[in-house]
């Protein structure tokens, strides 16, 4: 490949925003590939048709043509669609089977371990009927870690995909996706890729091995993350191998961007008021105006907010054992999301016990989300372990301080304030424990309502969390793997 030449890109990913997104992943495979594209790249993403996408983000979309995929004994038809994407960024590729993904939910069926290979195998045979002849396959996670066994163990054989190299993408170590032996077969491989110790994993197989094992080479979502996942108390598991990954160079860490333009509150619809950095009252109109719709008392008291996964990683249990302390101080309290319903119960029972104070919606509403953001004067985020985070980011393009632990992608993102100097971009605690946690909050609310408040603020703002520099990084990493 010379410099004229375009790198080619086929990001391959489970879910993908605006038309799936249950986390981070979605977002970064709706944007990623179009910053890569502003770079000049040709880069494009796949994923699968689930029924639950909504009909008005796919209005457009156009048949592109038709193959049978093959695993063991069940074959089963892949029908490729095209959809433009709605920020004029990367051509999308929908798989459509509804025999797969004709369901109510993306995850959590019986059979992912069947549904997943199917789209991974789907996704880079399709190159061939599309004949887009990409340099890099970015697999992403657990859903398309076959992918990279595929690539290699299969397709590499014929002239088409010679060539071909794959990068593998962990967004979280957490989700491996674990499986009984048994289901090799089931997914087209043989019992040697157990024997042999390939995909084996504690007496099972986990598909996300198969990307760490066959990729030609891993990246995380934070260069803190990619340290902390090869120690045992962040590797689950796994850390031997990444740790021997990282020794051959090929374990690497890009910090996450976000769509800055979509998420401008200077120009953001859907927000009450619009506001920047240099006119900070009309921010505070949002607040007011969330408080009215939230049926809170209107006032200009501090706020704080949760956007998040309702699950053990986002650090929900110590938010338990301090709930007295927090709840005590003269603050509001909103969140958003969905997840276990033992966390969703939680915060139900905050909003009964302190009416005047919480509210919790239990749901997810991408514009009630941002008007959150937008209201907010403090961001919570106190994660047992984050892989990269978003929502950090998300508040600081609102102006929405972050609280958050040290750790991962908020470790990299995050720098604690020190009012003697005006640097940094929020409040930062170590310790995984309510006392941490407070003492974080109690710094923040000293903070609040004082001549130092919108230097802080104006920090998080000021800072470039766009697609731009990563997207930068990433493609140094694809010219680095192609000549490796």
């Amino acid at each position: 490949m010379t410099k004229k030449d375009k790198i080619k890109v086929l990001f391959v990913a489970s879910e993908v925003a605006p038309f799936s997104k249950t986390g981070g992943l979605g977002d970064v495979a709706g944007s990623l590939p179009s910053a890569l594209r502003a770079r000049d790249a040709d880069a494009r993403v796949v994923f699968p048709k689930y029924k639950t996408i909504k009909p008005e983000t796919i209005e457009k979309i156009e048949f592109v043509t038709e193959f049978t995929v093959h695993l063991s004994w069940r074959s089963q038809p892949a029908r490729v669609y095209s959809v433009p994407d709605p920020n004029d960024g990367a051509p999308a590729y929908l798989i459509e089977n509804d025999f797969y993904f004709g369901r109510d939910g993306l995850y959590g069926y019986g059979d992912d371990f069947e549904r997943f290979a199917f789209f991974s195998k789907a996704a880079v045979e399709m190159l061939s009927h599309i004949n887009f002849k990409a340099n890099i396959l970015h697999f992403n996670d657990w859903q398309t870690g076959l992918g990279c066994t595929y690539l290699r163990d299969i397709y590499k054989g014929f002239t088409f995909y010679s060539g071909m190299k794959s990068l593998f993408t962990i967004h979280n170590l957490h989700y491996q996706g674990v499986f009984n032996r048994e289901v090799l077969w089931s997914v087209g491989l043989d019992d040697g890729y157990y024997t042999g110790g390939t995909l084996e994993f504690y007496k099972n197989v986990s598909f996300l091995k198969a990307g760490v094992v066959h990729s030609d080479a891993v990246l995380t979502v934070s260069q803190t993350y990619a340290e902390e996942i090869q120690t045992p108390k962040f590797g689950y598991g796994m850390d031997g191998l990444l740790w021997k990954r990282g020794l051959e160079g090929r374990l690497l860490g890009i910090g996450n961007g976000i769509d800055t333009k979509a998420n401008d509150p200077a120009t953001d619809k859907r927000i009450y008021v619009n506001y920047d950095k240099t006119s900070l009252k009309k921010k505070r109109e949002n607040k007011y105006r969330l408080q009215e719709q939230l049926g809170l008392p209107v006032g200009d008291m501090p706020m704080i907010s949760m956007v998040t996964r309702l699950v053990d990683q986002k650090g929900i249990d110590i938010i338990d054992v301090a709930q007295r302390e927090l709840f005590s101080k003269d603050i509001q309290f909103v969140m958003i999301g969905t997840g276990e319903g033992r966390y969703e119960r939680m915060f139900w029972n905050y909003a009964s016990w302190y009416p005047q104070k919480v509210r919790a919606n239990i749901c997810f509403d991408d514009t009630l989300a941002t008007r959150i953001y937008a209201a907010s004067d403090l961001f919570l985020m106190p994660s047992k372990y984050e892989p990269g985070g978003l929502g950090q980011l998300f508040a600081m393009c609102y102006g929405s301080v972050p609280i958050v632990r040290q750790t991962g992608g908020l470790a990299d993102t995050v720098r604690h304030f020190n009012p003697a100097t005006g640097q940094g971009n929020g409040f930062v605690f170590k310790d995984y424990d309510a006392s941490g946690l407070m003492w974080a909050v109690n710094e923040a609310l000293t903070l609040y309502g004082t001549d130092k408040w919108e230097t802080v603020i104006t920090n998080g703002m000021s800072e470039d969390f766009s697609w731009n520099k990563s997207a930068g990084e990433y493609l140094q990493l694809y010219e680095k793997i192609l000549h490796s």
